[in-house]
C-alpha cells in the first residue's frame, strides 16, 4: 500500500490555520476559478504570459467590467491562480493547469455539472445511505437510470469524467483479454459500449455481450449501430441485484471496468458470487478499478479518493472508491483467487484476473 497521506500533519499551528480557511472558503475558490476560466481571463493572461494585464486591460479583453474582474482576479491571487507584479496580473503555473490541463477540466466539470448542489445533501446521504442529493436532478433511488436523461450539461460531464479515467487503460486492457484468446467476452456494467466497441475492432475472432440495466442498454446498443458491429455485440438487459437474476454462463472472460465501485460491499461479494457460478474452470474475470493505494502519483490517489462523496450524494449512498486490501477482501470472500495483478494500466487503473 502506498501511504501518500501518512505524513499529512507536519504544519505549523499557523499553517494548519491557514490550510483550515483553505478549507472552509474552498466553494468559492473553486467558483472562481471556474468563471476565471469559462469567462476568458485565464486564456488572456495565458496570451499575455510575459507582459500581465492590468485590471482594466484585461477588463477591456473580456468584455466585463473593472468591478467584475478585479474581483475574480483578488480571490485569484489568494488561491495562487495569478501572480501580481507592478499592477499587473500573471497566470501561475496553477492557473495554466486550470486553463489547460485536460484531467483538471474534467475534473472540474464533473464537480460543477454532476456534484455542486447535490453535495449540499451529503450529511443527509450519510446519515441515510441514500443519494440524497440526487434530488436536484429528479426522484431516482440511483443516478444510473437517469445518465441518458439527466440536464444536457451533467450527462455529458459524467460521461466525459467516466471515460477519461477508463479509456486510457483500454488498449492495454484489450491486449491482455486478446492474450488470452478468448472467444467469448461478457462486458457486465458495459454502459455506453465504448469498451466493447474497441474490443470489437481490436479482434474480429471475439464475440462480446453486454450486460447493463436496460436504459443502458439501450444507450450502449445506439453505440454499437453507428459502429456497424450489431453481427458482433449483442446485449443482456438485467438488474444483476434482483435475487433472480444470474449471470450468462459460457463466456471465456467476464469483464468488468469500474463497475463494482457502484455497489456496498456485501452486493460486490454476492455479485462475484453470481459471476462465480457462471463460470467455468477455464472463465476468467477481469476487474479493472482505479485503487488508489496502488497509484504513481498523489495526485491520482487524490483525485480517486475524492470521488467518493459523489457516490455517497449522488450516485446511490453507499459505495466507494476502492483501496487494494478491500477489492482483494470481497474477491477472497466471494471464493475467487487472484491469479495475476496489473497495476499503472492506462492513467490509474488496476487489472485483476481472478479464477
Amino acid at each position: 500500500m502506498n501511504n501518500f497521506f501518512e505524513n499529512n500533519d507536519t504544519k505549523t499551528a499557523l499553517e494548519a490555520q491557514y490550510e483550515a480557511q483553505r478549507i472552509a472558503f474552498a466553494p468559492i475558490i473553486f467558483q472562481v476559478a471556474k468563471s476565471m476560466r469559462d469567462l476568458g481571463l485565464l486564456e488572456a493572461l495565458f496570451e499575455n504570459e510575459k507582459s500581465g494585464l492590468s485590471v482594466e486591460e484585461l477588463a477591456t479583453i473580456v468584455k466585463l467590467s473593472n468591478y467584475g474582474v478585479q474581483t475574480l482576479l483578488e480571490t485569484s491571487l489568494s488561491a495562487d491562480i495569478v501572480k501580481l507584479k507592478d499592477e499587473k496580473y500573471f497566470i501561475t503555473k496553477t492557473g495554466y493547469f486550470l486553463l489547460k490541463d485536460e484531467m483538471t477540466r474534467v475534473n472540474m466539470n464533473y464537480n460543477h455539472y454532476v456534484n455542486y448542489q447535490g453535495l449540499y445533501y451529503l450529511d443527509e446521504a450519510i446519515k441515510k445511505e441514500e443519494a440524497s442529493g440526487l434530488k436536484v436532478f429528479g426522484e431516482w433511488s440511483t443516478i444510473y437510470p437517469a445518465l441518458s436523461t439527466l440536464p444536457s450539461k451533467a450527462s455529458k460531464s459524467w460521461f466525459e469524467f467516466d471515460h477519461f479515467y477508463s479509456d486510457s487503460a483500454f488498449s492495454q486492457a484489450i491486449d491482455l483479454i486478446i492474450d488470452a484468446k478468448p472467444t467469448k467476452v461478457l462486458d457486465i456494467g458495459g454502459n455506453t459500449g465504448k469498451f466493447s466497441i474497441a474490443l470489437a475492432k481490436k479482434e474480429s475472432s471475439v464475440k462480446v455481450t453486454i450486460a447493463d440495466l436496460a436504459e443502458q442498454v439501450k444507450l450502449a446498443y445506439g453505440n454499437i449501430k453507428e459502429a456497424n458491429l450489431e453481427n458482433r455485440v449483442d446485449f443482456k438487459a438485467l438488474d444483476i441485484l434482483k435475487d433472480e437474476t444470474s449471470v450468462p454462463e459460457g463466456y471465456d472472460i467476464i469483464w468488468m471496468s469500474q463497475f463494482l465501485d457502484c455497489f456496498k460491499a456485501e452486493d460486490i461479494v454476492k455479485i462475484l458470487k453470481k459471476v462465480k457460478k457462471s463460470m467455468s474452470k477455464n472463465s476468467r474475470i477481469y476487474i479493472m478499478e482505479p485503487l488508489w493505494d496502488k497509484q504513481r502519483f498523489e495526485t491520482a490517489a487524490y483525485c480517486i479518493i475524492n470521488t467518493s462523496p459523489y457516490f455517497t450524494a449522488m450516485a446511490n449512498g453507499y459505495s466507494k472508491m476502492f483501496n487494494s486490501k478491500d477489492m482483494l477482501t470481497y474477491i477472497k470472500e466471494a471464493g475467487l483467487k487472484v491469479e495475476k495483478q496489473l497495476d499503472s494500466v492506462g492513467l490509474c487503473q488496476s487489472v485483476l484476473i481472478c479464477k
